[in-house]
């Protein structure tokens, strides 16, 4: 089986090169025409030697593979499935507005989080993805030429995929890859010690973390990691970066009506997030088949959110999308497993 060539970084590709007679500036060719160009067959690398193509085409793929059906929400929304290996599917959605075209890409086929109120944790994990297996949503939609913005809060747990999700970064900024600004990206966890600092060293990118409540046995009820990741460890490391400058700090806070929307949660919140300058997304649980947790209604939503503005936390509301289409992770890769 071929290897693919798509999601080698720029020292790979030279290797690569060098390895089947060029000479390693060849690396750079085959840069530009991955990730520039987007070439989707050594022939069209018409700026390689004949003899080097053929030789790169004997031991390597291109490695690019498109989406195997799409779902279409009324509100513009797509959900996008890919083959992920033997039985393995993962999802890729993609979020149209005005002036933001954003694409949300998975890092896992599943996931071992096990979140309570998540589809993929409820698959468990199948593997994880490669760099090119994540760059590849980013390029095989048909959406691609427009994108302006990518989160990594599809399928699976970035930092439980640390070195594939940091050489997919390094792809998506590098001058020789896709030149992306980090500020265009955002990475959301529910936070693993130490991959997080490392995470933070090594990638310029913005950083989510998945809160959902301030209190720890509630937090553990719901994200079983806080019992090895507890919230103010993850909050004692995020204390120690500068937040103050172009990269942006948000915690997603999914609500759950009469579980983690009350006033005491409020003032924990505060309690917990005073000292890092930050914003909290609230989000509106959708409902997912055999779950007992509910969703508050949208005035309960804007109460919460105008009781923690009252305490001087930045908040916002993340418009729902995709209701018709089930856009959660999850629910769309479950049923083509179901049906093979």
């Amino acid at each position: 089986m071929k290897e693919p060539l798509f999601g080698k970084t720029l020292e790979e590709l030279q290797a690569a090169a060098a390895a089947e007679g060029l000479p390693r500036y060849a690396g750079g060719q085959l840069a530009r025409w991955l990730y520039k160009r987007h070439a989707t067959s050594f022939e069209v690398m018409t700026d390689l030697p004949k003899e080097g193509r053929r030789r790169l085409a004997g031991r390597y793929d291109i490695g690019l593979s498109d989406p195997l059906n799409v779902q279409v929400s009324a509100d513009g929304t797509k959900k996008y499935l890919f083959a992920a290996g033997d039985n393995r599917y993962i999802e890729t959605a993609y979020i149209p507005e005005e002036k933001r075209h954003t694409l949300c890409v998975s890092t896992q086929a599943g996931c071992r989080m096990g979140c309570r109120f998540c589809m993929t944790g409820r698959m468990g994990f199948h593997g994880q993805l490669t760099a090119g297996g994540i760059l590849n949503q980013v390029v095989s939609v048909p959406e691609a030429p427009q994108l302006t913005n990518l989160v990594y809060m599809g399928m699976g747990e970035p930092l439980d995929n640390l070195e594939e999700v940091l050489k997919s970064l390094e792809i998506l900024t590098s001058p020789w890859g896709f030149g992306w600004s980090p500020r265009r990206i955002t990475v959301s966890t529910i936070g693993m010690l130490p991959q997080l600092e490392t995470f933070l060293e090594r990638s310029r990118a913005h950083l989510a973390v998945s809160l959902h409540t301030p209190f720890d046995e509630e937090r553990e009820a719901l994200m079983p990691v806080q019992h090895k990741h507890p919230i103010r460890e993850i909050i004692r490391t995020l204390q120690r970066y500068d937040w103050h400058g172009q990269r942006r700090l948000s915690f997603e806070y999914i609500l759950f009506r009469g579980l983690n929307d009350t006033p005491r949660h409020v003032k924990e919140l505060a309690r917990l997030l005073n000292s890092l300058r930050c914003r909290i997304n609230l989000i509106r649980f959708h409902a997912i088949p055999g779950s007992d947790l509910r969703s508050p209604t949208e005035e309960e939503v804007e109460a919460f959110r105008d009781r923690l503005r009252a305490k001087g936390l930045l908040t916002t509301i993340r418009r729902s999308r995709g209701q018709d289409i089930a856009a959660a992770c999850g629910l769309l890769s479950t049923q083509q497993r179901t049906k093979e």
